[in-house]
């Protein structure tokens, strides 16, 4: 499916819990008609106990609720925490739980998306889970964050796009494509021109990475992006070195406080390469970055949930938002240049402590592996994930749910 660039939308960017998690509760307390939510994460804390009880209070005040949770990322909910959803009138649904690692080793394709619409109306889409360690208060591992709320044309595709993940028949994919193929194109001149696009197992293997490096390819002035866990495949890399020879500002805030050291580790061994052709490297080190944004020149910016890894490129269900918007674009800049001035130290290749040999050794077999691994990772099983409402994953029947949303 192509993703349409629609026009007349407003778009307001949230940072870390602190904005996110009111407006969220906000909107899900005004909500009148319907609440899609997915999430990878979310944990019987004080944030999921306040999403808890706005989903029970819109449900029982007749509100449909869909809440979508990874069997993987959300494992240890209560069956009371459950429960008291499921008899509020929630249908909750679990993504492929707990699948056997030896029976299936696609057990690695996890639902990583985190989304919400609201009525048709406002639409939700980042990095951020729904748990405490997005709030500072969390302590040191709290972690750094964007989302962004979205009005305008654009939050019907996206309802579109959520409401067929949850479609329980098997004409759900006939159905998404139909719908979507119905939906206005906006030429509104006025707000901003943005894009929903994610990544499947399907048809959109590759969409998100496709509309970063045309971005990078196209970029004349700047490129800066903030990505939690960059380890990407060679032709993002080559794009990157392309645009930095040819004169771009390429700026890259990475980990620097990992909440993984191996995230750190991975990164790291691509410094020199990247280095080497003028690419500047920010290590945030405040706390764990876990954002996925970026900017390209004056214009192009996204925020939403791929990192730039193997999981998030090749295996992964993920969305973004595309955005052309020169205010927005703005706001994202100033908010990443200021980690950059007080938060990061630039990686100076000078430092860089490692032999000669050992380097030209490593970027041989970094080289080749990077050029083959997105269509070796491609080689896992694509199953059709199962989608089973919450009260069967402790007992009951198996509901297989099988369509393009979710493969």
């Amino acid at each position: 499916m192509k993703q349409r660039w629609i026009g007349g939308n407003s778009i307001d960017l949230l940072e870390n819990g602190e904005e996110f998690f009111p407006r969220v509760f906000e909107a899900i307390a005004a909500a009148q008609r319907e609440v899609l939510l997915e999430t990878f994460i979310l944990f019987d804390d004080k944030v999921g106990r306040e999403l808890h009880d706005v989903l029970i209070a819109a449900a029982q005040r007749g509100v449909q609720v869909d809440l979508t949770v990874d069997g993987w990322g959300s494992p240890d909910l209560s069956e009371e925490f459950i429960a008291t959803l499921v008899s509020a009138g929630v249908r909750m649904h679990v993504f492929d739980p707990a699948p056997s690692l030896f029976r299936r080793l696609s057990l690695f394709r996890r639902l990583h998306r985190k989304l919400l619409v609201v009525d048709g109306e406002l639409a939700f889409i980042g990095g951020i889970n729904f748990s405490a360690d997005h709030l500072a208060d969390f302590g040191p591992e709290a972690k750094q964050d964007y989302s962004i709320a979205i009005r305008g044309p654009l939050v019907e595709h996206i309802r579109t796009f959520a409401l067929a993940a949850v479609q329980r028949t098997r004409e759900r994919r006939r159905w998404f494509r139909r719908r979507q193929a119905t939906l206005s194109q906006s030429a509104h001149a006025e707000g901003a021109v943005a894009a929903f696009v994610w990544r499947d197992n399907g048809r959109n293997k590759t969409d998100i990475e496709r509309h970063y490096r045309m971005a990078i390819r196209l970029a004349r002035e700047r490129v800066t992006i903030a990505n939690a866990y960059f380890f990407p495949g060679y032709a993002f890399l080559r794009e990157l070195r392309k645009a930095a020879r040819r004169g771009v500002c390429v700026s890259l805030i990475l980990q620097g406080n990992p909440d993984m050291p191996i995230v750190q580790t991975a990164a790291g061994m691509l410094y020199h390469y990247l280095l080497s052709a003028g690419v500047r490297i920010y290590e945030y080190c405040e706390r764990p970055l876990h954002g996925k944004v970026a900017i390209v020149d004056e214009e192009w910016a996204t925020v939403g949930s791929s990192n730039l890894d193997p999981l998030s490129l090749s295996l992964n269900l993920e969305a973004n938002v595309m955005i052309r918007d020169r205010d927005f674009n703005t706001r994202l800049a100033e908010k990443l240049q200021g980690l950059i001035d007080n938060s990061c130290k630039e990686i100076d290749i000078r430092e860089l402590k490692e032999s000669s040999w050992w380097r030209l050794m490593r970027s041989f077999v970094l080289f080749h592996f990077l050029r083959r691994y997105p269509a070796w990772i491609g080689w896992l099983p694509a199953h059709k994930p199962r989608v089973k409402p919450a009260q069967e994953v402790a007992a009951i029947d198996v509901q297989t749910m099988d369509g393009e949303a979710y493969r």
